[in-house]
């Protein structure tokens, strides 16, 4: 295991622990991005479920290898997701945020 696996999945851990916990606040700022994207309110809590299990498999994969692959995958799907559902709305300015996120997964993943 490299050190670079290391860094790079507990950084995008814990940036999706973050993530996951701006939702769990249901914070103003995330209600309107998914309003302008179409998505519905009652959305937020499950997609930062999907944040936070992803986050605890990549911290989980530092000792299981294959679990830490599968929260990889699973979150590298998620975020294509949002780099879609952001493109879809054509809110271009938004596309950063999400693609960032993607950017961190599958840094994990080829590491892993």
């Amino acid at each position: 295991m490299s050190t670079a696996y290391v860094v790079v999945t507990v950084v995008t851990a814990v940036a999706n622990l973050a993530a996951a916990g701006v939702d769990y606040a249901r914070s103003r700022w995330v209600l309107a991005n998914m309003a302008k994207y179409g998505l519905p309110a009652s959305w937020i809590v499950p997609l930062g479920v999907i944040k936070t299990a992803g986050a605890l498999g990549l911290l989980a994969g530092l000792v299981v290898p294959w679990l830490g692959e599968a929260a990889a995958v699973g979150l590298v799907l998620y975020f294509v997701g949002a780099v879609g559902v952001v493109a879809r709305a054509r809110q271009w300015r938004d596309l950063p945020y999400p693609a960032a996120f993607l950017g961190l997964a599958v840094a994990s993943l080829v590491l892993a």
